[in-house]
């Protein structure tokens, strides 16, 4: 059967979610989410045109694909921001299908204020928005997300841009035990193996964004988190062997010629 990706009502074959900031021009942003495969782009709203027709606009350059706008909440600090900006979104795109972040700390870490992002979801789920939930890596508030409402949770790996990897691997772990909607892990990729070891551990999909736009190579970067993707779902369902503490021979002992 094929492996797909399903959250709230709608498929994919792609478990790779890509973002559309820090791209030097709209060009290269669509030739590396093209190579990347993915079927799902983030767009910050308040940041990168998809809403006005009168100026260079990002939907533009996608009109021939089959790749989904996500648009996201980046710079809401409050979850009425975040309700505003999406109603207004939903009343000139249509779009419904989100990711919702809300940040904390906008000078250092952009930690998620989960508080915000919570009340932020239960509205918006109410009223039929799927909502992607960025957040961080606790079980507990990935679980309340779920109860609100969320369609994913979407835990950091490490503060957004750093590409510092993920840094709790039982954190991914616990999120994936607690709720039963996908978990893509979001926030801190920095390269091909970062993403290949989230899926491993179990994450339904992976959002990337910095470690490919701002790659000395964007379009060769998302080809490589592509299949970085791939091959770790591919390894987390082959199920890995268990860690021991000592060496097991690769081939059987009884039987050998004795000398």
């Amino acid at each position: 059967m094929e492996d797909l990706l399903k959250i709230g009502n709608k498929t994919f074959k792609s478990r790779l979610i890509v973002g559309s900031g820090k791209y030097p021009d709209f060009q290269t942003t669509r030739d590396a989410t093209i190579a990347s495969e993915a079927e799902m782009i983030t767009v910050a709203v308040r940041r990168v045109n998809i809403t006005n027709p009168d100026e260079e606009n990002l939907m533009d350059y996608f009109k021939d694909t089959n790749i989904q706008f996500l648009p996201n909440s980046a710079g809401c600090t409050t979850a009425e921001e975040a309700i505003t900006l999406f109603r207004l979104v939903k009343e000139a795109t249509g779009i419904d299908f989100i990711k919702l972040e809300v940040i904390g700390d906008t000078q250092k870490t952009l930690y998620p204020d989960v508080i915000e992002t919570l009340k932020a979801c239960e509205v918006l789920a109410k009223e039929g928005f799927t909502v992607l939930a960025y957040t961080n890596d606790d079980p507990i508030m990935a679980k309340k997300l779920e109860d609100a409402g969320a369609a994913a949770v979407m835990p950091l790996a490490a503060p957004i841009g750093s590409g510092l990897g993920i840094q709790n691997k039982y954190n991914v772990v616990f999120v994936k035990e607690a709720v039963k909607v996908p978990v893509i892990v979001d926030a801190g990729v920095g390269c091909a193996s970062d993403a290949a070891i989230a899926m491993e551990l179990g994450a339904d999909g992976v959002l990337t964004n910095t470690a490919i736009a701002q790659a000395k190579d964007p379009v060769l970067m998302a080809k490589a988190m592509r299949d970085a993707v791939r091959a770790g779902r591919m390894s987390y369902l082959a199920g890995r062997i268990p860690k021991k503490p000592y060496a097991t021979a690769s081939s059987p002992t009884e039987g050998m010629i004795q000398f």
